[in-house]
C-alpha cells in the first residue's frame, strides 16, 4: 500500500502551502466577523488550480481526483479553515451540477465556480426539516415549462453572499417523503428571493442565513437529475464532501497542535520547561494520535472515491469523527497556553468556534452514525 503523494500531487500541495501561508495566515483573524469572503481572494485562488481541481478539464477544471482534492484543501485550511469551505462547496456543487446539470447549465456554472467568480450554496435544511431532510416542505409546482418554488430554507451556509443554490425542492406529495423530493439549480438575483445573515458563534466569513422563495419561477431545465429522485441521487454527493469537511477539521487541530508544542517548549514552570511535564505533554501527544488515525481515515475515503468503490460509511465516519476530535483538541491546545490562551490575540479561540459548527452542519454526528448502521446491517438500523 503506497501512502506517498505523486510529484503532481506535491506540487499542487506546495502551490496551496505557500499560498494559504502568504495570503490567507494573515487574514485569518481580521476576517473573524466578516460577513463574506473576498471575491478577489478567490479569484487568485482559483487562478492557482485551487479550485475545483477534481472537476473536469472541460469545464476548466484540472481532473486531478479526489485525493488531490483533499491535498489541497487540507494546506488551505490550516491557514484558514473558513476559506477550505469554498474548495468544499466547489467540489460538491460542481460535481452535483457536472453529472445532472443540462449541458449549458453547466457550461456556465462550472468555469465560474472554478475560477472563484462565483459562489453556490446547498439549500436543503429547512425549520421543520433539518436532521429529518426527507421532511422538507418548500414546494415546487409545475406551471407548462416552468416550476414554482415557493417556502423558506434555513441554515443555510454561505446563503446572503452565493450567487447560486442547488435547491431541494418537494415536487410529490408530503407522504412520499425523499421519493417526492427533486434538486434545482437556481440562481439567486431573482426579485422574489429575500435572504438574511445570521449571527453566529464562529464561521462568520462563511455566515448562515435564510433564504425565502415567493412565488419564484424557475425552468424546467434547471432541475438537476430526475423528477422525484433529486434526493436520493445528489444526496450521493455529500458522501465526498464529509471526508472533505474532516480534512478540513483536522488541518486546524494540527495548526493549533503545532502551536502548543512551541508553546509548552519554550515557558518554564516550577524551574523546568512546561513540555517536560506529563500532563503538558501527554494530551498533545495523544491529539497527534487521534489526528494521524483520522487523517488516514479521510484520505481513504477519497482514495476509494477515486477507484470508484463505495465509501458511504467510510464518509459518515469521516464526518462524525473528525469535527469531534479536532473541536476536543483544539480546546486542549486553548488550554496549553494558559490564561494567554483565554485572549483573542491568539487564533486558537476561534477555531475552537469555526469548528464547533461542523458537529452540527453538513449533518449531525447521530445521522452519520445512522448511515454507518444501515450500511452494515440495512434498514434494521434505522429508527425510522
Amino acid at each position: 500500500m503506497d501512502f506517498a503523494l505523486t510529484e503532481e500531487q506535491r506540487a499542487i500541495q506546495e502551490t496551496a502551502r505557500r499560498f494559504a501561508e502568504d495570503k490567507l495566515l494573515p487574514e485569518y483573524q481580521n476576517n473573524d466577523g466578516k460577513h463574506a469572503f473576498d471575491r478577489e481572494m478567490l479569484k487568485e485562488m482559483g487562478s492557482l488550480g485551487l479550485i475545483g481541481s477534481e472537476l473536469s478539464e472541460r469545464y476548466g477544471g484540472m481532473g486531478l481526483g479526489y485525493v488531490t482534492a483533499g491535498v489541497i484543501t487540507e494546506q488551505i485550511a490550516r491557514a484558514d479553515f473558513n476559506v477550505a469551505y469554498v474548495q468544499i462547496l466547489a467540489g460538491l456543487n460542481g460535481g452535483i451540477i457536472e453529472k445532472f446539470a443540462a449541458p449549458h447549465l453547466a457550461e456556465y456554472w462550472i468555469p465560474r465556480i472554478i475560477s472563484g467568480e462565483s459562489l453556490v450554496a446547498v439549500a436543503l435544511t429547512e425549520p421543520s426539516a433539518g436532521s429529518d431532510a426527507a421532511n422538507l416542505k418548500l414546494k415546487a409546482e409545475k406551471k407548462g415549462d416552468v416550476y414554482v418554488i415557493t417556502g423558506e430554507k434555513t441554515s443555510i451556509s454561505v446563503a446572503a453572499q452565493a450567487d447560486a443554490a442547488v435547491v431541494f425542492a418537494r415536487t410529490g406529495t408530503q407522504e412520499e417523503k425523499a421519493r417526492g423530493v427533486s434538486a434545482f439549480l437556481i440562481p439567486l438575483d431573482h426579485p422574489n428571493i429575500t435572504r438574511t445573515h445570521f449571527d453566529d458563534l464562529g464561521e462568520t466569513v462563511v455566515g448562515r442565513g435564510s433564504i425565502f422563495f415567493d412565488g419564484v419561477e424557475v425552468p424546467a431545465e434547471n432541475m438537476l437529475g430526475d423528477e422525484g429522485l433529486g434526493f436520493i441521487q445528489v444526496m450521493q454527493g455529500f458522501d465526498y464532501s464529509r471526508a472533505l469537511i474532516g480534512l478540513e477539521c483536522l488541518a486546524a487541530a494540527k495548526k493549533s497542535v503545532e502551536e502548543a508544542w512551541e508553546q509548552i517548549s519554550q515557558r518554564e514552570a516550577f524551574g523546568k520547561k512546561v513540555s517536560q511535564f506529563e500532563g503538558a505533554s501527554f494530551p498533545l501527544a495523544e491529539a497527534e494520535t487521534f489526528i494521524e488515525a483520522a487523517s488516514l481515515l479521510c484520505y481513504k475515503t477519497l482514495w476509494l472515491r477515486d477507484q470508484g468503490e463505495p465509501h458511504t460509511a467510510e464518509a459518515a465516519m469521516c464526518k462524525w469523527w473528525a469535527p469531534k476530535i479536532t473541536f476536543d483538541i483544539v480546546h486542549n491546545c486553548l488550554l496549553a497556553h494558559g490564561h494567554g490562551g483565554y485572549s483573542k490575540e491568539y487564533p486558537i479561540q476561534q477555531r475552537l468556534r469555526d469548528v464547533l459548527g461542523l458537529q452540527i452542519g453538513d449533518g449531525t454526528s447521530q445521522i452519520q452514525k445512522i448511515i454507518i448502521a444501515r450500511e452494515k446491517i440495512g434498514r434494521v438500523g434505522v429508527p425510522y
